[in-house]
């Protein structure tokens, strides 16, 4: 049974809000790195490499804040769901916020160099990932498991895009070795953004958990439903 108790009602919204926050840094981070990608500004991504510190920070305090309350108030059911949720977030959060970072480091090892081939899958991806990232925060937000299982079904697409520039890549590098760097590197960007849509994925079957109490991490497939609500 969950907690009637204002005071405990106030800390479970507080912590909602500050999860929100770090959300919120984290899409601002990860947008900044890609963006930072497809211009070529070295300033921009230096800046997002400067910035992780704030996520590490707020993450570490959101840790604490949920110590408390698990030390504290002993949540029960529901309650207990959305705690530990919490808990679990924050760490996909900071760890999202890390391949903006490894996003960054790439695009300073790229800069000064000619571009291999122009950035239309890479951008593709970032716009689902960072639509999954929002998406998996609001059905947190609004514990709308509907729209955490639309989350899953897109990390398909990231994945298949993942997949194409792979290939795309290696037959470059077949032909000219020379481009071996240059490629090996986008082939990591690519593999960074593939994380951070596996990340927001991650939020969004914890979503489904909190919820629900079920566990569809690992049990259950993903399907995808016709437009006359039927599934596949």
């Amino acid at each position: 049974m969950p907690h009637y108790n204002r005071y405990f009602d106030k800390e479970l919204q507080d912590l909602k809000e500050i999860v929100l926050r770090l959300g919120g840094m984290v899409e601002e981070q990860v947008s900044n790195a890609i963006q930072a990608l497809m211009d070529h500004n070295v300033e921009l991504a230096k800046t997002t490499i400067d910035n992780d510190h704030a996520i590490n920070k707020t993450e570490v305090e959101i840790d604490e804040m949920c110590i408390n309350i698990l030390a504290l108030r002993q949540p029960m059911g529901p309650d207990l769901r959305f705690v530990t949720t919490a808990i679990k977030i924050i760490d996909n959060l900071e760890r999202m916020g890390d391949m903006a970072v490894n996003i960054s480091e790439r695009v300073l090892d790229l800069a000064g160099e000619p571009r291999l081939k122009a950035y239309l899958d890479i951008p593709r991806m970032g716009d689902i990932a960072k639509s999954m990232l929002k998406n998996s925060l609001d059905a947190f937000v609004t514990r709308n498991t509907e729209l955490a299982q639309q989350v899953r079904m897109q990390d398909d697409m990231v994945d298949a895009l993942t997949a194409q520039i792979f290939r795309e890549l290696l037959s470059y590098m077949t032909e000219d070795p020379q481009t071996i760097p240059r490629a090996t590197r986008i082939m990591f960007i690519s593999k960074y953004i593939e994380r951070i849509a596996d990340h927001a994925t991650n939020i969004a079957e914890m979503v489904i958990y909190m919820v629900d109490g079920k566990i569809v991490r690992h049990t259950e497939p993903v399907v995808a439903a016709h437009k006359d609500g039927q599934k596949e």
